[in-house]
Order: structure tokens, then sequence, then C-alpha cells
């Protein structure tokens, strides 16, 4: 397994061991093909009755170079020709090597599968987590290294900022080196700036005018401006839109991100510089810089992390914002963060508190809408805002379990879902009845009791 000085140690791994695994993959390889694992790509390793036994390769992957090139192989005449080829994979994670199969049966039409793969790497993954690998090596020599990365994870939170990866990204070659310095550009173009701040002594008011992040409703205000003028749209009124759970995920999952990236790499490239070198202008030398560096190691550790915090915090309250601008579109009536009881504030209530408590007779009753960008455990908390109502928990997060959905189902919660998620091949939502679309719930839920509730 020596090959070269390159080569990670086939040492067992532990979970919180990935993200240092994707950062020495992503700085040694040229190249990466990277796939978001459907749910057959994941199960056959979980559930011995699967069809599927591997993970399938469109053919313009398999046939994109990145694999070694099929060849058939030996049949009797007259039979469908199998085409294939063999492969070493390396996956740390599990430290395993494995003898891995690309085959295309062309009696089934184009499937091609890569099998020889194993199942521990695979078995306890989340929906829509991804599959990593680097070849290295060539010709006979070459070999792969791969990784899985579990969906929930802040290794796939790393492998999304580092690829850039959209949120409907599915399948393909990224080259880690492009991107780096497409990031080293945008530092760029904006440290000239920095460091004039700097030597004029203007450094700490720069920080204020120039640098300093929105507040998380003008932020998302922002998003949204930037979506609507994209389409040639005027408002997110849900019941005239074709996918509004979809325009949900996008504007806080994609516009707003980039955005927030943008003023977050302003602002960390004034924070550093700032904790290395201070406030006040003088002529740094490289020793004392390095010093500075060493000296103040755990600060800047500790500003990096709440970067990575500011950004989980923000999404919550900015997915909240979007919501609350499509039921104001949709002049959907509602009353935000009323408080139930002692620290029990649902997000939204349709179409009143009093309503929701004391439903007229022969009315539609209200409901509770609660809103997270991502579940984990998360959705056990609203369990304590139902008080016997009606809730619908809404999120854009594609990463949520069957077992989680039927618990859910179990205690009432409906989820309510982009569109796109919903009938996703990498999501398990589509075959839950509690399950539905945001199109589905402003329509058949919202839309049907909005007259009652108007009436009142």
């Amino acid at each position: 397994m020596n090959r070269d000085k390159k080569t990670i140690s086939l040492s067992k791994e532990s979970d919180s061991d990935t993200s240092d695994l994707l950062v020495a993959l992503l700085e040694q390889a040229s190249n990466v093909f990277v796939k978001k694992l459907s749910n057959n790509d994941r199960d056959w390793a979980k559930f011995s009755n699967k069809h599927q036994a591997g993970v399938y390769i469109p053919p313009k992957h398999r046939d994109g170079g990145f694999f070694p090139p099929l060849t058939a192989k030996d049949r009797p005449r007259g039979t469908p020709e199998i085409l294939e080829t063999f492969f070493t994979t390396e996956w740390p994670q599990v430290a395993e090597s494995r003898r891995t199969r690309l085959v295309h049966y062309t009696s089934k039409g184009p499937e091609t599968h890569m099998t020889g793969l194993p199942k521990p790497a695979f078995a306890e993954l989340s929906p829509a987590s991804f599959l990593v690998m680097a070849r290295f090596g060539e010709r006979r020599n070459a070999y792969y290294r791969c990784l899985t990365v579990d969906s929930t994870s802040e290794a796939a939170v790393m492998l999304v900022d580092a690829l850039e990866l959209e949120p409907d990204f599915l399948i393909d070659e990224r080259q880690p080196p492009l991107y780096r310095k497409r990031e080293r550009e945008r530092i760029l173009t904006f440290a000239e700036e920095v460091v004039e701040a700097w030597l004029a002594g203007t450094i700490a008011s720069f920080a204020i005018e120039e640098t300093a992040m929105p507040e998380t409703s003008a932020l998302a205000d922002e998003a949204r401006k930037l979506y609507l003028k994209k389409y040639a749209l005027h408002h997110l009124n849900p019941f005239e839109m074709e996918a509004p759970g979809d325009a949900l995920r996008e504007i806080s999952r994609a516009v707003e991100w980039d955005l927030f990236r943008r003023y977050q790499l302003r602002e960390r490239a004034v924070g550093l510089v700032r904790i290395v070198l201070g406030d006040v202008p003088g002529r740094p030398t490289v020793t004392s810089v390095i010093r500075a560096l060493v000296d103040r190691l755990p600060e800047i550790d500790r500003y990096m992390l709440s970067a990575g915090q500011q950004r989980k915090a923000r999404a919550g309250m900015s997915f909240e914002h979007h919501i609350e601008r499509m039921l104001l579109d949709g002049k959907v009536p509602f009353r935000k963060q009323v408080v139930i009881q002692a620290r029990k504030r649902p997000d939204f209530v349709l179409p009143s508190f009093s309503y929701l408590t004391n439903p007229p007779r022969h009315k539609e009753k209200g409901l509770i809408l609660s809103a997270k960008t991502t579940l984990r455990e998360r959705w056990k908390q609203v369990e304590r805002e139902m008080h016997g109502k009606e809730l619908f928990l809404g999120t854009v997060d594609e990463n949520i379990a069957a077992n989680a959905i039927e618990e859910m189902a179990s205690i009432g919660i409906h989820l309510v879902v982009p569109e796109h998620l919903k009938k996703s091949k990498e999501t398990e939502y589509d075959r839950h009845r509690n399950v539905l679309s945001f199109k589905a719930f402003f329509e058949a839920v919202v839309g049907r009791r909005m007259s009652s509730w108007l009436a009142r």
C-alpha cells in the first residue's frame, strides 16, 4: 500500500477523522469524482434483498476517462455482451483495499455498476451522502482512494464549500486546485483594500464600514430580491408558484449562501489581519508575523470555528424570514413567535393563536407551522409545541432517514419539503404519507382552510 509519499495509511478511522482525510484528499488530488448517493447506492450495504449491489455510474461518467476503459468479457457466442474493468480502490475509513469492478450488462440497457465495495463504508450513511474518489498513479499502477461522506457531517459542509457543490448537485468531476485558486483570487481582490486600511491606521473603522455582516433579515431580503430579479418575478406568492418549496431551497441554500460567503470572506480577511497585526500600523517583520501566528493560534482557531457556527445560526433564522415573506405575499393570516407556554414559541401559528386554541364551531382548524433548515434530532423539539394541535414542520433538509420520518408520523408531525426533494431518488421522503411538498401544503392544506379563516 505504500506506493508513494502521498498515500494515506489504511488505519481504522472514526467518523471524526473523515474531515482530515477529506482535506488531505482534496489537497493531493488534481481531479475528483463526486457523486451524491441515491437510496439504491446505499441500501445494498444494509439490506441483503436489494437487486443493486454497488454504486450506479452513468454512461457519461463511465466513459469520461476517470475510470479505466471497459473491455468485453469472454462469453459464449450469441449471448449478450458484458463489458467490464477492474481496478484497485483504497478505503481508509474502514481500513480496506479492494479489487473493484465496473460492469455493464448490455442486455440491461445503459446501466453500469461499480461493485466490489466495502459494505461498512456505505451501510450507515444518511440520505444524500457523498462518494468522493481520486485517482493516483498511471496505467497499471493506477489506484483510487475513496471516501464516503455522511450528509449530516461537518465533512459534508466542508466538501460542499470546497468544491462549491450546488444544492441540486448529483454527480460530476471537479478539480480542487481550480476552486482553491478561485478562493485565493477572491481574497486577493480584497487584500489591497485591507492593507491600505491597516497602513493608514483605519483598520478598525474599515472593519465596521466595509465588512460588517448585514443583519439576518437584511441579508435574507437581499437574497430574495436577487431571486426575484433572476426569474423576473414580483413576489413570492406560493399559490401562484409551480414549486414554492424549490424556490425556498434555492433562495436559502444557493442565493443567500453565495451572498453570505462573500460577506464572510471579507469579514474574516479583516478579522485575521487584526488578530495577527493588531490595529496600529507599523513595519512587521517575517519573524514578528510568525510569532504572532503561533502566539495567537488558539484565538485564530476560535475565530475560524465561530465563522462556521455563524453560518449555521443564521441559516435557520433566514429560512423563517423567507417563509414569512411567502405567507405575506400569499395573504395567509398568521402570527409569528406566539408564546404558547413558557419557552414554547412555535415559529408560525395560522391563522392566529386565539383561533388555534378556540376554533369556531363548524370551521376549519388552525395549525402550527415550524421551520428548520436542518433537522437531525432537532425535530424532537417541535413535539413540545404541539399541545394536541396539528403541526407541520417545514424544512429544506434532504438528509432525514426513513426511521426518523416514521417516528414523526407516529406523533402526528407532518413534514413539508421542497418539491424536488419530495420525489428525489436521493431522499427517503416520497414513500411516506406524512410528507408533503410545500406546493401541496399551500394548496391542499392552507388554501382549503383560507376562506374559513378569513370569514372569522
